[in-house]
């Protein structure tokens, strides 16, 4: 039998987010999604039929006050997909500024540190207990890009994350699992059709794959009844550049 209950998407205005938003609704959850631009939260609640909030996952206290106000609103949270995330610009590692690091760390790491550890609170505290957090990882958690120092450090940091609450979450029935992604066709990847930097110093066009397998597959990780779990699962398009030598 298929699960469904209250579910948090953050990053849910656009791109993975929303997509995933969209079909956990479809899939009969009932979805709540974060974003910081007060618009675009907006344009989803109305398109896609979910409650929102405008928050920064980098301020643990505008987290914290999210989380307060799905309490209070809600009663409990079944799911988090603790999406939200960014790219950073290509730099060789020596010429990598402070700023872009911190910027990275702060989003892409401490953002989700944030989210997970209310979500944990909540989970650990309500009645029944338990619940499922989904962490966004990325093929980068496995083998990094060129120039992409900061981003790879934080997807990698991530599985560490993933791992910690997953262990630390078998006492109050809380799973956490993690989906690597590679190369879904979102605004965020659209360059790649035209060329991505390759270890060689080329440019090389990169197959991408529909969204829609993403969507497919988080929903199928939210159904599990919370004895079991996808520990971690990388959905990629098959010919992209990352098995092997490229």
């Amino acid at each position: 039998m298929s699960t469904t209950g209250i579910a948090l998407v953050t990053g849910g205005t656009s791109g993975i987010g929303r997509a995933v938003a969209s079909g956990l609704v479809t899939a009969g959850w009932q979805v709540i999604i974060c974003g910081r631009r007060t618009e675009l939260v907006e344009t989803a609640m109305s398109e896609i039929r979910v409650d929102g909030f405008v928050c920064d996952v980098t301020d643990p206290d505008a987290v914290a006050s999210m989380f307060a106000q799905i309490r209070q609103r809600h009663g409990r949270l079944d799911l988090v997909f603790n999406n939200a995330g960014r790219f950073a610009p290509a730099k060789i590692f020596g010429d990598l500024d402070v700023a872009t690091w911190r910027e990275m760390i702060d989003t892409n790491l401490n953002g989700a540190f944030y989210v997970a550890r209310e979500a944990f609170r909540l989970m650990r505290e309500q009645t029944p207990q338990g619940g499922r957090i989904i962490n966004n990882g990325s093929i980068s958690a496995h083998a990094p890009r060129p120039q992409a120092a900061s981003y790879t450090a934080s997807k990698h940091a991530i599985t560490g994350l993933t791992k910690a609450i997953s262990l630390d979450g078998r006492t109050f029935d809380i799973a956490c699992g993690q989906i690597d992604i590679g190369n879904a066709a979102t605004d965020m990847t659209s360059q790649m059709n035209s060329g991505s930097l390759q270890p060689n110093g080329e440019m090389m066009p990169e197959p991408t794959f529909d969204l829609q397998h993403v969507v497919d597959a988080i929903t199928y990780m939210a159904s599990l009844p919370l004895s079991a779990n996808v520990q971690f699962m990388t959905v990629m398009a098959t010919k992209m550049p990352y098995i092997g030598r490229g």
